[in-house]
């Protein structure tokens, strides 16, 4: 078969979509905190044979601003944040083969109850499951889950990798062929095959046994978003799915090989993972239509959007400074939670000491300045270009309204990349590690001996 795109859909358990001004046009859906919401989006996925829904999350609103969250709930800007997993049952309960992604933070949970949650999804769901690994962002998490401030970046990763041991662990400890459920002999498992993990690390001790089976697919998948040195490593050991955000093809081009370089380094197989682009396509019938739609979307941000989400981003007050005054050195450095935000905008604005407005003008935060704008051969056009020069392996989907913006690329996008042979025309399977062509983990499979990367 030849490479096709992975999609996913990315979704927000909130107000608005990951645009914060989505909830403010005029065709978006008001009832996002009703299960109808998200039942219709799913149904349109599964439709356009996307692989996977996906859920972003965060345990706090944004409040880094003025260090005040009178401004996120004024405008909205994401400051209703339900559990994504709840709101992911709703919609596995109405399809059938789309993958079900959340997010939940290493930092500020314990191993065992992430794992048991996300293994029930996984049984629930028929092996749909995905579990999206992040090590969280800023003080306002913090504060919420009982702690004074949020850990150092690199050492948040520290913990994450004993985290995923941990959690990898307690889904091993069940075999394949555990279960016996022989009613005559009264024996419903054999014990021999259930194992205690007893985990004694630096920073967690878990000892089991644990209390869910194997799912259908094994365990679930692991997606993973890291974009700075230490994240791609990261990413580079346990990711299977991998979220990126470059915004031109040499950018794509080159962070798709340091990924893949990092998994080669740790002894994985890179072609058993997926890097999906962050896409926002604005798409029509035809490109007039769509950039018809695209001047409405473009009234709907304010500044107050794109500060609030950067100060959220990299836990650090932009209210602080005048607007237009250079942050000092030290300043940058003291920035925490999604530091390719910051790298990045170093690099575009070509400033070693960039101000707040140069922050929200090179980050594209809160913005929609690079949505891809066309009808279906304009925007196709721009993903396959993507796609066959090895930027990606596929698209991650965000939308600037719900749940037209979905609608509009299943009606008018995907049937241009089937036609084109780059997309699935149906489903390869039922559990979500089938759909992506991703083999089903032996128990251990991931304690992998790191190797010299490949040339």
């Amino acid at each position: 078969m030849n490479r096709q795109m992975v999609l996913v859909g990315f979704l927000q358990a909130q107000n608005c979509t990951n645009l914060p001004s989505s909830w403010r046009h005029p065709d978006s859906r008001a009832d996002s905190m009703s299960a109808d919401y998200y039942q219709e989006i799913a149904r349109i996925l599964e439709a356009g044979k996307f692989h996977m829904a996906f859920f972003d999350d965060r345990l706090a609103m944004p409040d880094r601003y003025g260090n005040d969250h009178a401004h996120t709930v004024e405008y909205g800007i994401r400051c209703v944040k339900m559990d994504p997993l709840i709101v992911l049952t709703t919609m596995g309960v109405v399809t059938e083969k789309l993958g079900l992604g959340a997010t939940c933070s290493t930092t500020y949970y314990e191993p065992f109850d992430v794992a048991r949650r996300f293994a029930t999804l996984d049984l629930m769901s028929g092996g749909r499951a995905g579990w999206n690994v992040v090590t969280s962002l800023n003080d306002g998490e913090a504060l919420n889950m009982g702690r004074d401030s949020h850990p150092e970046h690199d050492s948040r990763y520290d913990r994450a990798d004993e985290f995923m041991e941990v959690v990898l662990g307690h889904w091993d400890t069940w075999e394949d062929g555990a279960l016996i459920m022989d009613k005559t002999s009264g024996r419903f498992a054999d014990p021999t095959k259930v194992k205690r993990l007893d985990h004694q690390g630096p920073a967690f001790k878990s000892r089991g046994p644990f209390t869910v089976p194997r799912s259908q697919q094994g365990h679930p998948v692991i997606i993973q978003a890291g974009a700075s040195g230490r994240g791609q490593r990261f990413a580079g050991r346990w990711g299977e799915v991998i979220f990126t955000a470059a915004r031109s093809l040499d950018a794509a081009k080159a962070g798709y090989a340091s990924v893949r370089n990092e998994a080669a380094k740790a002894g994985r197989d890179p072609d058993q993972m997926f890097l999906c682009n962050l896409t926002t396509p604005v798409c029509a019938a035809t490109k007039a239509e769509a950039e018809d739609k695209m001047a409405l979307i473009n009234k709907l941000p304010l500044e107050i959007d794109a500060l609030s989400l950067l100060a959220e981003a990299l836990n650090y007050d932009f209210a602080s400074k005048d607007i237009d005054e250079p942050l000092t050195t030290e300043e940058l450095k003291s920035m925490q939670g999604i530091l390719g935000i910051r790298d990045g905008v170093l690099k575009t604005s070509g400033k070693s000491n960039p101000s707040a407005r140069d922050f929200v003008t090179f980050s594209g935060r809160g913005q929609v300045q690079d949505a891809m704008v066309g009808g279906p051969r304009e925007i196709a056009d721009r993903l396959e270009e993507m796609f066959v020069e090895r930027g990606c392996d596929g698209f991650v989907v965000a939308a600037t309204y719900v749940p037209g913006s979905y609608a509009d690329f299943v009606q008018h996008v995907v049937p241009e990349l089937q036609r084109r042979g780059l997309f699935q025309k149906d489903y390869r399977g039922k559990t979500l590690r089938e759909n992506l062509g991703l083999k089903r983990p032996a128990a251990g499979a991931w304690k992998m001996q790191p190797r010299d990367a490949a040339e």
